[in-house]
This record gives structure tokens, sequence and C-alpha cells, in this order.
């Protein structure tokens, strides 16, 4: 008997890219392991040294998540379908006869929300509410873009916008907050002018500061929903553990390529973020937007369901996300949902929670740099200035490309392509003897391949710092960036 696994975008890649597989087996423990079996490099993705799945992985027989089930023996049939999920991250308690009585609508506002008010399940009391509303926005860049205009459009009283960025030219794909004289500029002031240009009842609050175990609390005490827009896992369990102890509601999404996740967690009635991924991935398996990309309309999908579920919070009107986890894939436009559950061990919003504070969030994830290599690793890194200087001296250096065939193509330096994933496969084509500089689009990646390397024997090869794009940048103008 075969049963169908589906595989997600960040694992596809030790699967030959497939994205479902027929896998015999009874159990879903004997599933994996055959898959595991087929696929050898899958299984330090999904398994710790304990032989247990990893805590930053969830598996899920067709709705149901099998950790608080039967665990890996859940018997399955070849109708199920397995899907591995791995990490990629009523209303709001308000006094209705307060917000009715103190927020009053203007004849002007009447008439700019009137296809609101004529709806019964808003009507004036729901406006009236919105109006009173506090929402505070972790980000201003591809979620944020959506989630910014259409809450301002909505009529959100008041609206907290947390970045630190500026404007590039490879926001402007998919950040509509943005547009192109605002390169260069702050987000946070671009995203005021456009939101209020949209709407001048919105009171706008921004915080021009990254998001930290030192200021979170503070800054988000005072909102009634948090939206997480954030791009990177450190950031994402910041927000989740802050939500629970302020005890509010966090609106959160996630993207990656062509798909994403939609949520809303809140302590108080459900899981937290936590439950659902007690630990983060190890940096470098799920690339960020700038190193997997993304499709320029998957934020303005995911990102507007986002600021649905913010207004359903607020208005205290429909079936919030709460224990529902929403999968959308762009390519072929199905929507999942998967249930969630309390996880009763969770270590802050269980009944004995164990963590009663803010922590090291880079630290947790991994991504905190360690002291006692540093010298090591200065000695496996190379600037662009440094190989130019190298290069022009005449010097023999072989340029090893460990991007994808597709970013090959976009722009490169002349170099051997050998993709990351299959250098294991590939590594005898290389020639150790040889001076090598390894490079992939801003340096992530070829430093996970000068890692291998160096394991496999090689020693005389350089991670290029900043990859093609500091070379770009800083070296050859005549060379695109993307």
């Amino acid at each position: 008997m075969a049963v169908k696994v589906m595989i997600p975008t960040p694992l596809r890649q030790y699967t030959d890219k497939q994205d479902a597989l027929e896998v015999p087996g009874g159990t879903v423990e004997q599933v994996l392991k055959n898959l595991t079996l087929k696929y050898s490099q899958l299984h330090r993705h999904l398994y710790a040294e304990d032989g247990k799945l990893r805590s930053y992985v969830n598996v899920y027989v067709n709705d149901d998540d099998i950790r608080y089930l039967q665990k890996g023996n859940t018997p399955v049939k070849d109708t199920d379908i397995i899907s591995i999920i791995p990490s990629i991250a009523g209303g709001v308690e308000v006094d209705a006869r307060a917000v009715v009585e103190e927020a009053q609508l203007s004849n002007e506002e009447v008439l700019r929300y009137s296809r609101h008010l004529i709806m019964p399940e808003v009507g004036i009391d729901g406006q009236k509410k919105l109006k009173a509303a506090s929402v505070l926005m972790i980000g201003a860049g591809g979620l944020g873009s959506p989630l910014g205009m259409y809450l301002a459009a909505a009529g959100i009283g008041r609206l907290g916008i947390v970045d630190f960025d500026t404007i590039e030219l490879t926001n402007l794909q998919r950040q509509l907050l943005h547009s192109t004289k605002d390169i260069g500029r702050s987000k946070l002031e671009s995203a005021k002018e456009t939101i209020i240009d949209i709407n001048p009842h919105v009171d706008v609050e921004t915080y021009e500061t990254r998001l930290t175990s030192q200021n979170a609390l503070d800054i988000m005490r005072y909102y009634d929903v948090i939206v997480d827009g954030t791009d990177n896992f450190p950031t994402r369990y910041l927000v989740n553990d802050a939500c629970v102890l302020l005890r509010k509601p966090n609106v959160y999404g996630s993207i990656f390529r062509f798909e994403g996740q939609v949520s809303v967690f809140d302590a108080q009635r459900g899981p937290c973020y936590r439950c659902l991924y007690p630990t983060p991935p190890p940096p470098g398996l799920v690339p960020s937007c700038a190193e997997g990309g993304v499709l320029g309309v998957l934020p303005g999908i995911i990102g507007s369901l986002q600021a649905l579920e913010t207004i359903k919070l607020i208005i205290g009107q429909g079936d919030p996300l709460v224990g529902r986890l929403v999968l959308f894939d762009a390519l072929k436009l199905k929507f999942r949902e998967l249930k969630l559950r309390k996880n009763a061990e969770c270590p802050i919003c269980s009944d004995h929670p164990t963590m009663h504070e803010l922590i090291d969030y880079e630290q947790f994830c991994g991504v905190e740099p360690q002291q006692t290599n540093l010298v090591d690793e200065r000695q496996y890194q190379i600037t662009p200035e440094e190989l130019k200087a190298r290069l022009d001296h005449g010097e023999d250096i072989f340029i090893l490309d460990v991007r994808e065939p597709h970013e090959y193509q976009i722009c490169n330096m002349g170099g051997y392509l050998i993709p990351v994933n299959d250098l294991p496969k590939r590594v005898n084509e290389l020639d150790s003897s040889r001076e090598m500089v390894v490079h992939c689009k801003l340096g992530g990646r070829s430093k996970k391949a000068v890692d291998f390397l160096k394991q496999a024997g090689f020693r005389k090869v350089k991670n290029l710092v900043g990859g093609i794009d500091a070379w770009a940048q800083r070296i050859d103008k005549t060379i695109p960036r993307y």
C-alpha cells in the first residue's frame, strides 16, 4: 500500500524537485522511514539524533497533527494524505458599549465607510470598533504593504508600524506601500505617507527601530492586535512570546516563493506559534526572500488574509483562524486548512509555563556568531576587493558559483556552476589543489558550500563575502543586481 506524501518547497531540493510522492507504508512511521531511505538527505532534516521528529517539523495526516495523536505510529490508509509542514515566521477584548459611545463617525466618515455600514455584520457599531481599535504591524515590507493599505482603508483608528529598513529597488516588485521615487527613503516615512494619503483619519505611529527583547513589550502593550509581517525566525518567536506575555492576539503570516501560511495565534483561546513550531529550523534551511525569491503577488494575497483576520477579530464577526493554519499554494491555486492543537508542554502558553520573560532570540535561533570560530572563519573568507586584486595580479583562481541555473542566467562572473545542493554528488568535478573562491548571491549558500568542501578535505577554498551582489555593487557595476 502506498500513501501520498506532500513535500514542502524547502525540502523539495532533496526529493528531485517533486512536491508529492507515493510512498509505501501502513503507519506514518513506516512511510517516513521509507521516504528517507529513498531520499537519504531528508533524514537529517526530519529527524534529530535521538531518532525523534524534529520540533520544527510538523507532520499531518489529512488535517490532523499526529504529535498530539499517536505520534509516528498513526495508521494510514491509501486514501490518506501525509503533509510535512516545516516552519518557514470572538473579537478583541473591548468594551463594545464604550466603543459605540466614544468613537463617533463624522459625516465624511459615514460616506467613506458606507459600504461597510450597509453590511449588518459591520454596521455603525462595527465601524466604530474599527475606529477605536489599535493595530501594530511588525514590518512595512511585502506583508506590511497590503496590511497597512487595507487596514487604513477599513478605518483602523490607530496603526503602529515597526521597521528600520530603507527602500531598495528590489523591494518594489512586491512592496506596494512604496514607489520608485521612494528608493533610499525610510520605509516608515514612505509607509506613513501612503497610508495617510489613503485615509487621513488614521493615526499612524512609527517605530524606526529593530524589535528586540528590550523594547518589544513596551511597544506592543498599547495595541489591541499584533500583526506579524516579519521575514526572520528570531523576530517571529519574539513577537509570539511577547504576545503571549501581554495576552494579545498574533495574526501570523509567512511567505516563500509560491507558498504562504496564515493563522491567528491567541494563547487565551488556542495554541501559540511555539505550539506549532517549538524550535526553529537550523540557520540556512529556509532561505530568505532575498535568497529564495518570492512571487510578487503572494504577499498581497497573504497580507490581505491577515488584514481580513485582523478586522474580524476587532468587529467580533466570523470564525477567526485560532487553532487553524491555512496553507496557500499559488502555483496550484489551492488552499488547505490544518487543525492546530495547544501543546500541553509549551514553555510559554501552557498551564505551567517555564518561560516568564523574553530571551535572546538570535541565540535561540542559532544565528548568533560563534566567537570561538571567528579566526577560523576569516581564513576562509575573501572580500570582493581582495579577489579583484588577486585576479588583477594574474593569479590562477577557480571561481565556483553555487547558485541555481536560473540565477546564473540573470548574471554571472563566468564561474563554474554547481548548485549547492548538487555539490555532494559532483564534488569529484573539482580540483582540491587549485585556489578556489566560492560565491552565491549574498554569501549564505556559498558559506555552506565552503563548510562542506572543508570537511571534504579542500584547504585552498574561500567564501566571497557578500556574494555576486557585493561584487556587482563594488567591483563590476555592469553586472545586473537582482
